[in-house]
């Protein structure tokens, strides 16, 4: 009899739950509902609930001029949010679905400036520091005359003096092991990434990470 009760009990909950998810699902409406919402959602901080607003528009009227506006507010406030992966996601999506737009050169501005800040810990992200590079040596190349060219080459000189530290670790580990080629090696390597390696000064890590590094 306690084993029907429960079942029944149990029924009623799934029943109930799921009625009031039908209750608060919304879908078919119009291009400009879903873009105020994502607005809302976003001066609320809640980047959840505007990413899913976000795929609502994007599905339902991907055709609709308010798609790209409202990707490029989605992308920035994950960026501000330093949610770098979700902020590049979103600029990958601008890039691949709006090729023809006038502000492709601001997109991949930010999407070098996403990358690079995402870049925190030296000698945990190497292959993000080597794509991020990448990104920078793009841009210079595709848009030589871009307002944007001394941000990215500043950001460039950063990187380049971080792989440069992070060469100069390795030789300095390879000297520790007592292996001379791999230090020089590593030295030659760290004088190509930045001329001067005297300027290069060495990455402190804090004491709870270094036992990790």
């Amino acid at each position: 009899m306690y084993k029907n009760i429960t079942v029944i009990v149990l029924a009623i909950f799934i029943f109930t739950a799921c009625s009031s998810k039908q209750k608060d699902a919304e879908y078919n409406k119009p291009a400009v509902y879903w873009y105020n919402k994502m607005l809302d959602q976003i001066s609320f901080d809640d980047l959840d609930g505007a990413d899913d607003t976000y795929t609502s528009l994007e599905s339902e009227h991907k055709h609709s001029t308010l798609v790209a506006s409202a990707n490029i507010i989605i992308a920035q406030a994950h960026m501000d949010s330093e949610e770098y992966e979700l902020a590049n996601y979103y600029f990958d999506e601008y890039l691949k679905k709006f090729v023809g737009s006038n502000n492709i050169e601001h997109i991949r501005y930010l999407k070098v400036k996403a990358k690079f800040l995402a870049f925190k810990q030296q000698f945990r992200e190497q292959e993000l520091l080597y794509d991020t590079i990448a990104e920078t040596d793009d841009f210079i190349k595709q848009y030589p005359h871009s307002k944007y060219l001394y941000l990215v080459k500043t950001m460039k000189s950063r990187l380049l003096m971080a792989r440069a530290s992070f060469d100069k670790e390795i030789a300095m580990l390879y000297g520790r092991l007592d292996k001379p080629d791999g230090k020089k090696l590593y030295e030659n390597k760290a004088s190509h990434s930045w001329n001067d390696s005297k300027n290069v000064k060495k990455v402190t890590v804090p004491w709870y990470r270094r036992i990790f590094e």
